[in-house]
């Protein structure tokens, strides 16, 4: 029998463009991939992103849980910018609350083992990988192309996730 905790409410939450703010205006975030560590800290959160993690952090009552996809390079500059950025200290998220996966895929094998039932990405196909797993998929910011919605929730902006995430 599943132990009552494992039916609260979960969220997942992606790192790049989603928390981190893409560096260039086709969307690709090269600090991450092809800077410097100095050029990775120096990429902004994304604009709202601390206004509003932090109030979702308290709804889910700390069960929020960051699932990127990115290799060790990434997942280190990612862990200083979290660092640089206070990450864990302004939105109050644990700081145990970290994953990463190698494939865009894995991210469903966190999921499921973590229970998430909310999971906000900026990527359709990662969503699309989740469907079955994690009942409330949010697709987060701007999309280069149109894309099909079927049982994903649009979420433009950061200050839109306090009125989708309930």
């Amino acid at each position: 029998m599943r132990n009552a905790s494992q039916h609260l409410p979960r969220l997942g939450i992606d790192i790049g463009r989603v928390l981190i703010a893409a560096e260039r205006a086709d969307g690709g975030d090269t600090a991450f991939i092809g800077g410097s560590l100095q050029d990775a800290l120096d990429t902004p959160p994304y604009e709202g992103m601390f206004e509003a993690v932090a109030p979702l952090v308290d709804r889910f009552e700390g069960r929020v849980w960051l699932v990127s996809k990115c290799g060790p390079s990434v997942q280190a500059k990612s862990r200083a910018w979290l660092a640089h950025h206070r990450f864990f200290e302004r939105t109050g998220m644990a700081r145990g609350n970290l994953r990463f996966c190698l494939k865009r895929p894995q991210k469903a094998d966190h999921c499921r083992e973590l229970g998430i039932t909310h999971f906000i990405d900026d990527r359709s196909d990662v969503l699309d990988h989740l469907e079955g797993i994690v009942p409330n998929r949010y697709l987060f910011g701007p999309q280069a192309r149109p894309v099909a919605m079927a049982g994903l929730v649009p979420l433009p902006a950061w200050r839109d996730a306090a009125a989708l995430v309930r």
